[in-house]
């Protein structure tokens, strides 16, 4: 018998997975001491920028916004797991473990290599010290590991003594691992960032606004009396400290304007861009008369309009709570490429962030009259770091796959079919406009409720053509039709704002199948077809299942 053959696979593998850890755990805090991206991230980013867009919606559908954390846990535990395999294959033949580390250093190295905020010297080192300490501690531990009769061909034991001590080894093996768990917190936690984004987003001023005509502001509409008229066309919009016009105050029911930290997030940034002001600049590139190169300060001094637009996810569902509604802040696009002058035939913008996420959209949306904005500011105040700062990109109208790039570094002029953005290159549809849709916030699918009145209630919205009309219909179980109820609208705060609707329902005991439609402001209502999300965003009713008791 081959005397490796007696070696303790667990101890083998336990050691493996220590080594990874250790690798994995410096990793972290020498990236952290030169400011640069983790090697999970920086794998993270290169899988996300790899993967088929088959195998994006996949992910997306099954974890939703959990699918960024899901992908880092999954890097660390494939890790782990690798190396716990290694350290068996190791302690057979020690050649396995130099193989393994060296090929887990270049994968780092190379994915580090292309982060585009990154600096390749300083990503090339880390994955140089995390291989080489994740070889050390394998060899120090497969070392301890060996039973004394058996030590391994080429694994060179540091003392007689050491060799097969349990003692010793999973005393060595516990101060491995806490050495792994220190070094990871330290770069995470202890070292922070380079750039202090929050402390350059509390010294932002705002541009101020020149008035323009506003709503007719009233207090919260009660569920009693007439509907509110508004004009289907409306686009006057409230400054951020007026209160929004003519809400309905309903428990349950989407506020008119979603807080910024509600609002919802959808990016494929893994660790959100930490952006410095001072060097940061914004270009307009390509197809122009005078390419542009501005910074945040000249951004800030240009002339601003506010508008409140409600942004969607592509891949909400019908009934979803990928869409939110805010006051946006921000320089005009169109003014922003008159100062740059647009050449004959440049017929898409492309707009590209900081970590070469790139959007694409006609360049006539940022013509036509849409509050299309180079955004700074969001309900009142600078952007969240989370949602784009010091820029991002908001259009009208347009589902954020094609238009809402966050942390915007250039816009660049070419033409429709010379390139295709980032979605489109993964199957998406290359026009994205925004559907009708509407949806029930109250009350809760499955919910039980006592016969009388019963308040329906949620939000409605129609991309850049308003909401002109909603409404909401109840089936009783058994049967195959009812009758459709007008719902009242909240005031219209913008042509592309969402709308809250409500209506009384006269409920009698029995179970039910509640259904809403909208009907945009011209005049097309949302259709009944169910249709998933892909290409280009899903369609159909939303319906909840609701039971009436007895009073």
């Amino acid at each position: 018998m081959h005397r490796n053959e007696t070696r303790n696979r667990t101890r083998d593998g336990l050691s493996g997975l220590l080594a990874a850890a250790v690798a994995l755990g410096l990793a972290e805090l020498v990236a952290a001491l030169f400011g640069v991206s983790s090697l999970v991230v920086a794998v993270g980013d290169y899988i996300v920028d790899h993967s088929p867009g088959d195998v994006t919606k996949l992910v997306i559908d099954a974890l939703g916004t959990k699918d960024k954390p899901a992908l880092l846990l999954g890097i660390v535990a494939s890790s782990l797991g690798i190396g716990a395999l290694l350290g068996v294959m190791a302690g057979r033949r020690f050649g396995a473990g130099i193989a393994g580390f060296a090929v887990f250093g270049l994968a780092g190295a190379y994915a580090g290599t292309l982060v585009p905020l990154g600096n390749a010297f300083a990503s090339v080192v880390v994955a140089a010290v995390a291989a080489g300490s994740g070889l050390l501690a394998l060899r120090v531990l497969l070392a301890l590991a060996a039973p004394a009769q058996a030590a391994g061909d080429d694994v060179e034991l540091p003392s007689e003594g050491s060799r097969g001590s349990r003692r010793e080894f999973f005393r060595v093996a516990g101060a491995v691992g806490g050495v792994a768990a220190v070094s990871a917190l330290v770069g995470r936690q202890l070292i922070g960032p380079r750039v202090d984004v929050e402390a350059a987003r509390r010294a932002v001023v705002l541009p101020s606004v020149a008035p323009q005509a506003a709503s007719t502001t009233r207090a919260a509409q009660p569920l009693t009396g007439p509907p509110v008229q508004a004009a289907a066309d409306a686009t006057a919009t409230p400054t951020p400290a007026a209160a929004p016009a003519s809400t309905f105050e309903i428990d349950g029911l989407a506020p008119l304007i979603t807080p910024n930290s509600e609002f919802y997030r959808i990016d494929t940034a893994l660790v959100v861009p930490r952006v410095d002001t001072e060097t940061w600049r914004l270009r307009v590139t390509g197809m122009v008369d005078t390419p542009l190169e501005l910074s945040f300060a000249e951004l800030l001094a240009m002339p601003a309009r506010e508008e409140t637009v409600t942004l969607a996810c592509v891949s909400n569902e019908v009934g979803g709570d990928l869409v939110g509604n805010a006051v946006w802040l921000g320089i005009p696009l169109a003014d922003l490429l008159a100062k740059a002058g647009i050449q004959p035939g440049a017929t898409q913008i492309v707009a590209r962030s900081v970590d070469n996420f790139t959007v694409g959209f006609p360049t006539e949306l940022a013509l036509d009259g849409r509050a299309s904005m180079v955004v700074l500011g969001m309900n009142g105040e600078p952007l969240p770091v989370a949602h784009g700062f010091p820029a991002r990109m908001v259009i009208p109208g347009l589902f954020g796959y094609v238009s809402a790039t966050k942390w915007l570094s250039e816009i660049e002029l070419t033409t429709l079919v010379q390139y295709d953005a980032y979605w489109i290159r993964r199957g998406w549809a290359k026009d994205g406009p925004i559907k009708t849709q509407s949806r029930i916030d109250v009350p809760r699918s499955r919910q039980t409720v006592t016969e009388g009145m019963v308040t329906l209630a949620g939000v409605a919205w129609g991309g850049n053509r308003s909401v002109s009309a909603v409404q909401v219909r109840a089936i009783r179980a058994g049967e195959d039709d009812g009758e459709w109820l007008d719902a009242r609208l909240s005031e219209a705060l913008s042509q592309s704002s969402w709308r809250q609707w409500a209506v009384e329902w006269a409920a009698t005991p029995g179970e039910y199948r509640i259904t809403v439609r909208a009907t945009d402001g011209d005049g097309e209502t949302q259709p009944a077809t169910r249709r998933p999300v892909a290409p280009d965003g899903a369609t159909g009713y939303h319906g909840i299942n609701l039971k009436v008791r007895e009073a």
